[in-house]
């Protein structure tokens, strides 16, 4: 069996997909080692974790740079250091004479500084900034932080026979290290990372200096792993990678309690005779957050809660949200659940939506991993009716698992969410049954996970 790194940027404690592979890799009998980022992005100390058969060793992200993008962006906001560094002097006196010095020859080029550098900073305060921070902002970190922390997980990870990038600030990492000590190369994309998040609204010829990384490491990585036929279509299009295996972000498969949990009602106090419209995962822009609050004031769905579970940007609008008085109390947040915990808590929902809006092209080819989980939770979903969630949702043999809405229409979300919670009940259980099934039988990660082990197996023999 093969020695195997993985490298993701995040912390690694709740990416579902990750874990996953890597419990799976080591059950076959793989040793792997996860390197991912750290949980505090400040820290400077790094920590190590055993899990499911595996090790996650998380390295920091450098630090130094921040001082002085600091320095040459926002001078002003040094104030502290200053004191600090100057109160530090003086206790040393008279030792601290040769500090101060040093620090009254920085203090007359930075005050010039300052003084040049506000009336621009109050310029650009007038224009909106995007997510992300602006273009040389995003830069800036993607060349200190992204990179730098690469450079640095290439240097801690052991020698290995395959080397696993999650998405592309994991693969410039494994691109490292096998560079350096050979073996196989594996590109795993979740999406298309360069029109995710706030990389989708970057100027072409910035995202074009991403690409080139991307389409580099790629043609020379052995296989490009992703999520689903859309994307695994899209990807090999622009990079040609020699293989190609799609592995879909199913949990495995589960058994809801008889009689079902009932966990949200708990937590939150919803009446048992109203119906309850579950958004969970990252609360991010576009992904529908907003249709779902306006959706549950339609007519026809007076009786429905929107419950809100999971973590991430958006969370202090929705908090907001559910104080407004619009919504008579029908709106709940909720914090997030680890990985392992949260099925059951989708199954206390009477359906799971997920209006993800077309902004992006990597959305609108998405199979997000809420829809896998309410499915293997029994809950039937209203989708957005893009090509890969019509395909499973209304096209499969098992259909249909839900309903589909145009996700930026507020009425025709409400109408899909009305046309299941409307059902009777015996309907509304047949489709859960249905849901289930379709879970247990097709769209479960025991299935899924054979072609992630296929290719393994056939790089352990190529070497």
């Amino acid at each position: 069996m093969s020695r195997v790194v993985m490298f993701v940027f995040n912390d690694c404690r709740t990416d579902a997909r990750v874990l996953r592979e890597a419990a799976s890799l080591a059950a076959a009998g793989h040793r792997v080692t996860i390197i991912a980022g750290p949980t505090d992005p400040s820290t400077s100390v790094g920590d190590r974790e055993e899990r499911d058969g595996f090790e996650i060793v998380r390295v920091p992200v450098p630090q130094r740079w921040r001082f002085y993008w600091t320095w040459l962006r926002y001078p002003w906001r040094m104030r502290r250091w200053w004191v600090g560094r100057v109160g530090r002097a003086l206790h040393r006196l008279p030792i601290g004479l040769v500090e101060l010095a040093g620090l009254a020859g920085a203090a007359l080029v930075t005050i010039p500084w300052a003084i040049v550098r506000a009336p621009f900073y109050a310029l650009a305060r007038r224009r909106p900034v995007p997510p992300g921070g602006s273009n040389l902002d995003w830069l800036v970190r993607w060349r200190w932080v992204v990179i730098g922390w690469a450079e640095r997980a290439a240097e801690a990870a052991p020698a290995a026979d395959i080397y696993h990038g999650h998405d592309l600030t994991g693969l410039e990492p494994a691109g490292r290290a096998w560079r350096r000590s050979g073996g196989g190369l594996v590109y795993d994309s979740h999406e298309i990372f360069l029109e995710s998040g706030s990389n989708a609204e970057r100027p072409r010829l910035l995202k074009a200096i991403l690409a080139r990384s991307e389409r580099r490491w790629t043609s020379e990585a052995d296989a490009l792993v992703t999520v689903n036929e859309s994307l695994a279509r899209d990807l090999g299009a622009r990079y040609r990678p020699r293989r190609t295996v799609v592995v879909h972000n199913c949990p495995a498969r589960w058994e809801p309690a008889d009689p079902r949990p009932d966990l949200i009602r708990s937590a939150t106090g919803i009446p048992a005779d109203s119906p309850i419209a579950l958004y969970h995962g990252s609360f991010a822009a576009h992904r529908g957050l907003e249709e779902l609050a306006s959706a549950i004031l339609r007519p026809g769905l007076e009786l429905v809660h929107a419950v809100y579970l999971g973590y991430g940007s958006q969370r202090t609008m929705l908090d907001r949200m559910a104080e407004d008085p619009r919504y008579g109390g029908r709106l709940h947040v909720l914090d997030a659940v680890r990985p392992e915990n949260l099925l059951p808590w989708v199954a206390s929902a009477n359906v799971g939506v997920m209006p993800i809006q077309p902004s992006t092209r990597n959305h609108r080819m998405s199979t997000p991993n809420k829809l896998f989980e309410c499915l293997a939770a029994g809950l039937p979903v209203v989708v957005s009716d893009f090509p890969e969630m019509h395909r499973i949702v209304l096209e499969a043999p098992s259909s249909p698992l839900g309903a589909v809405c145009r996700p930026d229409d507020v009425d025709d979300v409400a109408r899909a969410i009305r046309s299941i919670v409307g059902l009777p009940r015996d309907e509304q259980e047949a489709l859960r049954a249905r849901c289930l099934r379709a879970a247990h039988e097709r769209w479960n990660w025991e299935t899924e996970i054979g072609g992630l082990l296929a290719l393994y197996a056939d790089l352990g023999r190529g070497r």
